[in-house]
């Protein structure tokens, strides 16, 4: 039996497998159906309405995201019945709207305000009924503002099945119904993790990143301020999607330059804070694996939603964390200890902005005491890649023809094992090349770990570091994590040996290339693309491991002294705690 189904959209013939949606057969003959609530990376849920279409036969109007295609199926999706039916879909979404589009964050980039201009909706007939709800900015990281909720129910998809957090669900029925935090309680004080999932899935301003670019650059025009700032990895190949660059364009040296013509005074790069983090990571592990020194696994503390989901959900595994730091949290306690000193400048007077694809970043700078260890607070703001590209055009530089520029060496040179921390598996393939080191005193005879790359969820491997086997695995997404969690779990409660002597763990999908704070949009293409971009840069790297990096060396034999020092243990380690728990 075939198990293939032929059909026509619009006169159009088309094949498709058994099972394939109208709408994605419509994109195979580059047919465009609107829709609001399909995301390719969730399930079809029929929820918005807008992508209906007719069978030709019988007039039955259905939708295009939720229903297969049949065999000799003759589905239109133009005519003037169709149109006319989406028109007052949209009036009806419209009518319990704000009509904020002029001080919404998704301006410009909301796919209701996309639709309305598609359909020429300059007003509606309907009465306003936009209810009245508080806006919930609680976390400091994200925000919700129900007002402008179209119910598509994306949100609590990607954070209930995508993330397995719970912290979002809906409440009330009909007309009344809204987004809130579950059992309508602040989101800080729900399961909410941070990871800023829900807003890069939402297609209005309903959720949203938590603004913060207003107090850089009241920062940056005060003359007793000395601002300096750091990129993240993920940040220079994502941020050129907001000036129509070629996704995965990698635009560091641009970056370089704008950050310095808004006013910084020195420019750092996160990468750099990746090396000094694997340096420190690798250390710590040989000492778990080879000197019995903690138990093992060993697992990756660089995501701070993971971190929060490890202390809510799983903190029986923290005794396996790793105690580093996150890479900007390093640097930016270096940048008002070891440069302030080589400098000559007054730590108060330094305020550390760090550019993150991340919202967690936002309330991880003041998760701890660990992240005042300089005596202040060692970064200031956290922004995301969306708010930095709002700041460039704010201070109208032209982004595509403006210059390459260098970093500031002492706190921004890097190698290419700090490019690659921002994909899933990153974190693995650059520690695996300096343990290599660390264990057997040279460079491992290959150094791409491919086995730690690409998208699945969950990625197990064997490798062999001199004779001796470590076992690894990478997971990202949230529910992809759980999997790996269990498995370390079963094997300690049954007295076996660890499944993996390393785990890496990174929140978001696709790891921080499609973080909570990264340009909308972003599929599994895009994420690939963009990581393409990361390795790239990797791959033509003079220096691609960690221990190579000559301002690393440097920056121990002038002030940290050795790997694991006491005053690096001050400086570019946390701890963790148990928080309450949370049933799900």
């Amino acid at each position: 039996m075939s198990n293939t189904v032929h059909a026509t959209i619009n006169g159009l013939p088309v094949a498709v497998t058994k099972g394939t949606s109208i709408l994605d057969a419509a994109r195979q003959v580059h047919v465009r159906i609107p829709t609001l609530c399909k995301h390719p990376d969730l399930d079809a849920t029929g929820a918005c309405g807008i992508c209906i279409v007719q069978i030709k036969n019988n007039g039955k109007m259905l939708r295009a995201c939720c229903t297969a295609v049949e065999d000799k199926m003759e589905i239109l999706t133009e005519t003037p019945e169709i149109v006319d039916v989406r028109r007052s879909v949209l009036e009806l979404i419209l009518s319990r709207h704000p009509n904020e589009c002029l001080t919404c964050l998704r301006n410009q980039n909301c796919e209701l305000q996309t639709l309305a201009a598609d359909f020429g909706l300059t007003w509606t007939g309907l009465d306003s009924i936009v209810p009245e709800h508080a806006i919930d900015d609680s976390t400091h990281s994200i925000v919700l503002d129900s007002r402008k909720c179209i119910t598509c129910g994306r949100c609590i998809q990607v954070c209930q099945q995508d993330q397995n957090v719970w912290a979002l669900s809906f409440l009330n029925r009909g007309f009344e119904t809204r987004i809130a935090a579950a059992g309508d309680i602040p989101l800080w004080d729900s399961p909410c993790v941070r990871c800023g999932q829900c807003s890069a899935h939402c297609p209005t301003g309903a959720i949203v990143e938590y603004d913060e670019s207003v107090k850089v650059w009241e920062k940056l025009e005060d003359p007793d301020a000395y601002c300096v700032v750091q990129i993240a990895p993920a940040v220079r190949v994502a941020v050129g999607e907001a000036f129509g660059f070629p996704v995965g364009a990698n635009l560091t040296g641009k970056i370089y330059a704008a950050l310095r013509r808004m006013g910084f005074k020195a420019v750092f790069d996160t990468n750099f804070g990746a090396d000094l983090t694997i340096i420190e990571e690798a250390t710590e592990f040989k000492s778990r694996l080879l000197e019995g020194k903690g138990v093992l696994p060993l697992i990756t503390s660089c995501c701070p939603g993971w971190v929060n989901f490890m202390e809510k959900f799983h903190s029986d595994m923290i005794p396996h964390f790793s105690s580093c730091k996150s890479p900007h949290a390093m640097v930016g306690a270096l940048t008002k200890t070891y440069y302030a000193q080589k400098q000559g400048i007054d730590p108060a007077k330094i305020f550390m902005v760090s550019i993150m694809p991340c919202t967690a970043k936002k309330s991880e700078i003041i998760r701890s005491k660990e992240m005042y260890s300089s005596g202040y607070q060692d970064v200031d703001v956290s922004i995301t890649t969306r708010e930095f590209a709002r700041m460039i055009k704010q201070s109208g530089i032209d982004f595509v023809t403006i210059p390459n520029e260098p970093c500031d060496h002492i706190l921004g040179m890097y190698t290419g094992a700090g490019t690659i921390f921002g994909a899933t598996g990153g974190v693995m393939e650059a520690a695996l090349r300096t343990a290599y080191f660390y264990v057997t005193g040279g460079d491992a005879p290959k150094l791409d770990f491919t086995a730690t790359r690409g998208l699945k969820g969950v990625k197990e491997a064997s490798i062999d570091v001199a004779g001796t086997t470590v076992r690894i695995a990478v997971a990202h997404g949230l529910a992809n994590v759980e999997q790996v969690i269990d498995k370390i779990r079963a094997a300690k409660e049954a007295g076996e040996e660890p499944p993996y002597h390393f785990v890496e763990v990174m929140a978001c999908p696709g790891g921080c290339v499609g973080g909570g704070g990264q340009p909308y949009g972003a599929t599994n293409e895009l994420r690939i693309k963009r990581a393409e971009g990361l390795y790239s840069e990797d791959f033509a790297d003079q220096l691609r491991c960690s221990h190579h990096n000559p301002y690393i060396k440097q920056l121990y034999d002038e002030f940290l002294g050795a790997p694991a020092s006491h005053k690096a243990e001050q400086l570019l380690h946390t701890g963790y705690q148990v928080l309450p728990e949370y049933k799900r």
